[in-house]
């Protein structure tokens, strides 16, 4: 087993400047911390990945494909490879657990 405080996660991201910090990489997956303050710009493309998000904190509008919804503490979301997405309209400051199915950047094909 491996535990991890985000707390922690967060001070490691902010400590090489990135908002996105990967913390567990196996075959099958990989998990991060994404974190984004109110006001930021989601800059993230499509993925070759399965991707879901897990909100812990804050608040925003999330736009996946032609469909927009809006996203606070205990929302999940789903977004399948290949489709354009980004957080958007950041009220507060979001805090998010990221999982990638198989790993982010594997580039595998199904």
């Amino acid at each position: 087993m491996r535990a991890f405080a985000f707390a922690d996660l967060v001070a490691s991201g902010a400590a090489v400047g990135r908002p996105y910090l990967e913390f567990v990489r196996e075959e099958s997956m990989s998990v991060g911390a994404y974190v984004l303050p109110a006001g930021a710009v989601d800059r993230q493309k499509p993925h070759t990945e399965d991707e879901v998000y897990v909100v812990l904190a804050g608040t925003a509008l999330f736009t996946a494909g032609d469909q927009t919804r809006p996203v606070q503490r205990g929302d999940t979301l789903f977004v399948a490879a290949g489709v354009a997405h980004r957080f958007h309209d950041i009220t507060d400051e979001l805090r998010l657990i990221v999982v990638f199915a198989p790993p982010e950047g594997s580039g595998t094909d199904r």
